[in-house]
């Protein structure tokens, strides 16, 4: 007889919950402890105590302290949302048209003052409590975008220049309605692989457990594909030298799409990436709209994140669609606005 669905049967001499054997875990730590070894032996000392992997440590700790925060708060709130919250209040505070529910749900992106490593946990939560996906996804690109913080950044950081808030907003919110609906009309339910784990409220069951079980399992599994994407992110930091930026800088149109990339391999938190767009003062308004645009909802941690949270067949193509999506609205709304 097949086993039933959502369990998994232990190997043979494996007890059900108890986990790894020690004998695995032993030679695990063997050969780990080997191949560090081996490692310092060829020199690995001196590339480790070297400027480049310290420049490397120092990003890849910077990005993890300034996006934990905000990704605690996510799964915070997400936690609560599963525990507290009951499922209809979603359903009552969205319109039933799911076209309309976009542009609604989009524009309640406001109120979630964090960043996108938040927005991911919540979107989830969302779903699991009936929210119709095309408006999760609208939510998860608005929030870290257009919240009242990133709003004040983006104006402190550009004294004297509103329009390039007011771009900011316009350009964000075009996005994340324009790829809510391109989910509602072309999306397929099967790229979605979210882990399995229990949601919402169960009759006799502790509601304060419940959140403790959901943020627990929620912070763990985003917080390990986080410092998955803050590594990679940092990779590219130390890789490319500065002298790249004044070759794209000279030209209307590949600054846009260089700026652009940048966001996404810089991984900047959507509270900071204003300050740095800031400083890039040889490239164009639009150029480094477009990195404000695109960094909060196209980054390296962002895409590990979705992938491990909704499955990597949807983060691949959600995240490649909303880059395009993105870099169009940013050209449109610049022409238009700075």
């Amino acid at each position: 007889m097949e086993p039933p669905t959502g369990l998994i049967q232990a190997p043979p001499g494996i007890s059900p919950g108890r986990g790894t054997p020690a004998s695995v875990r032993v030679a695990g730590a063997v050969s780990v402890v080997t191949v560090c070894a081996i490692a310092w032996a060829a020199g690995g000392d001196e590339l480790l105590t070297g400027p480049g992997f310290r420049a490397w440590q120092t990003i890849t700790v910077a990005i993890l302290v300034q996006a934990l925060p905000f990704l605690l708060l996510g799964t915070l709130i997400s936690g609560a949302v599963n525990a507290f919250v009951p499922a209809h209040v979603f359903g009552k505070a969205l319109p039933r048209n799911p076209v309309l529910a976009v542009p609604v749900a989009s524009a309640a992106g406001i109120v979630l003052p964090g960043c996108e490593c938040a927005s991911v946990p919540v979107a989830r939560s969302l779903i699991q409590r009936g929210v119709t996906p095309s408006a999760a996804f609208a939510f998860l690109l608005a929030a870290p975008a257009i919240n009242p913080v990133v709003l004040v950044s983006t104006a402190v950081a550009f004294p004297g220049s509103p329009d390039m808030v007011v771009a900011r907003l316009v350009a964000s919110l075009a996005t994340s309605v324009l790829m809510g609906w391109l989910w509602l009309r072309f999306g397929r339910t099967q790229w979605l692989r979210m882990p399995a784990r229990h949601t919402g409220h169960q009759h006799g069951d502790s509601r304060l457990e419940e959140f403790r079980v959901g943020f627990q399992h929620d912070f763990l599994h985003a917080g390990g594909f986080l410092v998955l994407g803050a590594m990679a992110a940092a990779t590219f930091n130390v890789a490319v030298p500065k002298s790249v930026l004044e070759t794209f800088s000279s030209s209307p149109w590949l600054s846009v799409l260089f700026l652009a990339a940048l966001a996404v391999v810089l991984a900047v938190c959507s509270e900071a990436d204003a300050f740095l767009a800031a400083s890039l003062t040889g490239f164009s308004p639009t150029a480094r709209l477009a990195f404000m645009v695109v960094g909060p909802m196209v980054d390296l941690k962002l895409i590990a994140l979705q992938a491990g949270t909704f499955g990597r067949a949807f983060a691949w193509r959600f995240s490649a669609t909303t880059a395009v999506a993105a870099v169009a609205c940013t050209a449109l709304t610049g022409w238009w606005l700075l």
